[in-house]
Parts: structure tokens; C-alpha cells; sequence
């Protein structure tokens, strides 16, 4: 009698697997009702006022705080920032929650690893065009791509391309200012994103990188399912929400006296420049944030090298996003990566003035 060999279940069978393909779908839907409700809908609204006046809506975010540190003009920058970043930054908290439980890690390492560190830069750039974030919403998103176990290359691509490379803000700058100043934003944007990238992963090579097999196992049942995306979510609501508006607080009580960049333009020399570039990497705002710093400075009459500099590290870091995703990345990594940002303010100082 003939026998056959026996049939092997699937691996998509298997209960892990079921259950993953429940948990991507879960996090897609939160991803994309999120950022239509946040980011995209609001956007898309915003650049057909913007095709229509060609004038930005509002004024600098600083100007809130005051012209010199005070409690009151903490309080009412804190409010202004918090009501222009609410949606996303909640957004940010349920997506980062959803990574960290409801995808298989094993999953998401294979979608980001690439074999150079030139490709986890690529990778992390390409997933961060839709979200769309500034730097401070996207820092949950990065910890939660660390915390499953992603290239440590393609997590900080990711965090610095959502604000670098936002398709939005760089159709709004269009619209509102010439083209040097898009090229500017998109090519330094770009070489900053990718060198990061490198930087952080051969930093990252000498240390033990996690395989697919030493993950810890994923999600068998609905149960054990929700009861992680319930603690990763609590997590991130009682330790880094409270942390990340103290911070927003603190930076917020100095920030009208330190973003007298007008001041500070009328020094000529690199160090100006340098100086320019640290504050803008310190300083924190909402998306398109820079957009009213930069068009405010060229109309009053400042060079387009302090201009060029707040291109890059204004809307590329803060100190809150610093902070927050230091744990996760190390002192001297976050350190290695805010230094470079800045050298890329420079580099976008020297663009833009060659360009105009």
C-alpha cells in the first residue's frame, strides 16, 4: 500500500501566526485612522489655504513665551504647543504601543534589518514619509521600533526623517518660500538622515544585536494580546507623557529669550552659527514649526545661513525628544546624533546661502 507523507501545518497556521497577521492589521488601522484624523486630513486642508494666500497662518511659537523667562509665558507657550501637538502626540502613544505587543517582532526586525547600514537608513526613512511627526511625537514611535527589537539604524533614521523629510512641510515651504529653500531642506535633510543612520549602526555593531530566535515568543490568544498593548500603553501614558511635558515646560520658560535668533544673526562667523544651531536643536515645536522662525527672519532682513541652520535643527530635534529616547539609544549615541544634526545645520547654512 502506497503511503503518503505526512502534510506539515503552515506556518501562517500556527497560533503565533494568526494571531501576528491580527496584530499588523490592528496596528494599521490605528496608524492610518490616526494619522487621517492628525496628520493627514489636517494637512491636506492646510496646504490648499496655503496654494490659495501663499502666507503662513500664525506667527512663531515662541513669541508666546515672552521676550524673557516667566511663569506666565511658560504657561501660555506650554498651552499653545500642547494644543497645536495633542492628536499626534496620542497618536504616537497608541502606535508605539501597538509595535511593542501587537506586531511580531520577529516580523518587524525582517522588515528593517538590511545588510549595510546604508539600507537601515533607507528602510527607516521610507517608514517614516507617512507618520509625518515632529520630533518630539516620533520619539515614542522610535522607542517602541527599540523596544521590539529593530536596527538601532533604521529606528534613529526614522526618528529624525519624520521631521526632516515630512512631504507636508516641505510642499508648505514651497509655498512659502522659494525653492532654495526646499532643496536645502530635502538634500541636507536626506544626508542627515542617512549618515545618522551609519553612525548609529556601526556604534551599535559591537554589541550583541538581537536574532529572531532570542526574541521573546508573541501573542497566542486575544487575552494575552490586549493585556500587553494595555501595559506597553500604561507604560508610556505614566512615565514618558509626564515626562515629556515637564520638559516641554522647562524648555518653554526660556524659550522666547533664547529664539531671538535676530539678535543673534547680526554676529557674523561660524560660532554665530554654531550658537544658532544648538539653540534650534534645543528648542521644541510643533510640525511646520520653523516655517514662521524662517520666513519672520528673511523678511526682517537676517542672513540665510542662520536661516539655513534652523532649517535643519529646529524641527530635527529637542531637548524633550533628546531626552526621551536616551535610555534607548545611550548618552553617547544621543550625544553623537544631536552633534551631527547640528554639523548639518551648517551644512544647510552654506547651501542656502550658496543657493540664494
Amino acid at each position: 500500500m502506497r503511503t503518503t507523507a505526512p502534510v506539515k501545518t503552515p506556518e501562517t497556521a500556527t497560533p503565533e501566526n494568526r494571531m501576528g497577521w491580527v496584530g499588523l492589521a490592528l496596528t494599521l488601522g490605528i496608524l492610518v485612522a490616526g494619522l487621517l484624523w492628525a496628520k493627514w486630513l489636517p494637512y491636506d486642508l492646510k496646504a490648499h489655504k496655503l496654494a490659495e494666500t501663499g502666507v503662513w497662518d500664525g506667527k512663531a511659537i515662541f513669541g508666546a513665551a515672552g521676550a524673557t523667562p516667566s511663569w506666565q509665558g511658560t504657561f501660555d507657550f506650554t498651552v499653545v504647543y500642547l494644543k497645536a501637538v495633542w492628536k499626534a502626540a496620542l497618536v504616537a502613544l497608541l502606535v508605539a504601543a501597538a509595535l511593542e505587543s501587537l506586531v511580531p517582532r520577529r516580523w518587524l526586525l525582517g522588515a528593517l534589518s538590511r545588510r549595510t547600514s546604508w539600507g537601515q537608513g533607507v528602510s527607516g526613512a521610507l517608514l517614516a514619509l507617512p507618520s509625518m511627526m515632529c520630533t518630539c511625537c516620533t520619539a515614542p514611535v522610535a522607542i517602541g521600533l527599540r523596544r521590539s527589537g529593530a536596527p538601532a539604524g533604521a529606528t534613529v533614521a526614522y526618528w529624525l526623517a519624520n521631521p526632516l523629510l515630512n512631504p507636508a512641510v516641505l510642499v508648505f515651504l514651497g509655498l512659502t518660500l522659494s525653492w532654495p529653500f526646499v532643496t536645502t531642506r530635502v538634500v541636507v535633510g536626506i544626508v542627515v538622515v542617512l549618515i545618522a543612520a551609519v553612525l548609529v549602526s556601526r556604534r551599535f555593531s559591537t554589541v550583541q544585536v538581537e536574532t529572531p530566535e532570542a526574541l521573546p515568543s508573541d501573542p497566542r490568544t486575544w487575552g494575552e494580546m490586549l493585556s500587553r498593548f494595555g501595559r506597553a500603553l500604561g507604560r508610556y501614558l505614566m512615565v514618558l507623557v509626564p515626562e515629556y511635558v515637564l520638559l516641554v515646560v522647562l524648555v518653554g520658560f526660556f524659550s522666547g529669550w533664547l529664539s531671538d535668533f535676530a539678535a543673534l544673526s547680526q554676529h557674523a562667523g561660524p560660532l554665530a552659527l554654531l550658537l544658532v544651531g544648538v539653540i534650534g536643536a534645543a528648542l521644541v515645536i510643533p510640525t511646520g514649526g520653523e516655517i514662521p522662525v524662517v520666513v519672520g527672519l528673511t523678511a526682517a532682513g537676517a542672513g540665510y545661513g542662520v536661516a539655513g541652520v534652523l532649517l535643519i535643527t529646529l524641527p530635527g530635534l529637542s531637548i524633550p525628544s533628546i531626552v526621551m529616547v536616551a535610555r534607548h539609544f545611550g548618552i553617547r549615541t544621543t550625544l553623537l546624533v544631536t552633534g551631527w544634526v547640528v554639523v548639518g545645520g551648517l551644512l544647510a547654512a552654506g547651501l542656502l546661502v550658496a543657493l540664494t
